[in-house]
């Protein structure tokens, strides 16, 4: 598990390689990278053909290794109308891409396992 950043803040607190390796096995090999707007906007345009910068990208590289790009200016100004932190946001966030790298697609059965997940972390 490697992260890295190229924006300034970003919370730390959280046990990253703990939840990536409940969730997606210790053999699976994850970097996490936290971007700003116009990085991972033009990560959207390139890989989604989307003009928006987004909160979350996953991107499962081969059957054991992904990336998770998180924009934390986004999730900060999205944070509020889930009534959460900035930071519990971003935990969610990066449980969503895991289920993602996971092979789960939006729906009941996702929604399940982010809620078991984001409990079984005490993110709140």
């Amino acid at each position: 598990f490697t992260l890295s950043s190229t924006v300034k803040q970003y919370p730390t607190q959280y046990p990253y390689a703990e939840m990536k390796k409940k969730i997606l096995g210790s053999k699976y090999e994850l970097s996490l990278v936290f971007v700003g707007k116009a990085r991972a906007a033009a990560l959207n345009k390139t890989y989604r053909h989307k003009t928006y910068s987004p909160n979350v990208l996953s991107f499962p590289l081969t059957e054991d290794t992904g990336e998770i790009v998180i924009c934390p200016q986004v999730a900060k100004s999205e944070a509020s109308k889930f009534n959460l932190s900035t930071d519990v946001y971003i935990a969610y966030l990066f449980i969503h891409g895991l289920i993602h790298l996971k092979g789960h697609h939006h729906g009941d059965t996702m929604d399940k396992f982010e809620r078991k997940h984001l409990k079984t972390f005490n993110i709140t």
